[in-house]
This record gives C-alpha cells, sequence and structure tokens, in this order.
C-alpha cells in the first residue's frame, strides 16, 4: 500500500523536502514507517524520543495502523518566539 508522508521543521531539512511518497506492507504502523523513514534517513533519529504523527490529520499513537493512501505528518517539537523581561 501507498502513503504520504509529510515531514515538518527540521525533520524537513534532514529529509529534504516537505513530502515523501512511499510504499509499505499492509498492516504496517506509524512506527513501522517511521522507523523505515530512520534507516533512510539516520539523522531523523535524534528526534524519535520526542516527536508527535498525526495520520490523515488527526494525532495518532505509533501503534496506530495505517490503511493505503493514508497521510501521516511527523512533527518534531519546534520552539520559537522571543522571551521578553
Amino acid at each position: 500500500m501507498r502513503v504520504n508522508i509529510r515531514v515538518f521543521a527540521r525533520l524537513r531539512d534532514i529529509v529534504g523536502a516537505a513530502e515523501l511518497d512511499r510504499d509499505i506492507p499492509t498492516g504496517a504502523t506509524v512506527r513501522q514507517l517511521w522507523d523505515e523513514l530512520v534507516v533512510e534517513f539516520p539523522d531523523a533519529s535524534a528526534y524519535a524520543g520526542s516527536l508527535s504523527a498525526a495520520v490523515n490529520t488527526e494525532y495518532a499513537k505509533m501503534e496506530t495502523m495505517l490503511h493505503d493512501g493514508d497521510e501521516v505528518a511527523f512533527l518534531p517539537p519546534v520552539s520559537g518566539g522571543q522571551l521578553l523581561l
């Protein structure tokens, strides 16, 4: 089955694109997709402990099973703004 992967912030820099399409086995989970992405882009592993994921625009657990045509977003923590004292 085929899924669309969207990555944001620093992950986009690591991957070199905002979106990727990948073929994955039937019954694959968000975690399995992430693990395959890390094999392809090892620097992404630094975000494994603090990563959020969404499937079809809804936050999802890493154990969520994927289906053909799903859009999976991986969202690393981001910071920004300026602290004014």
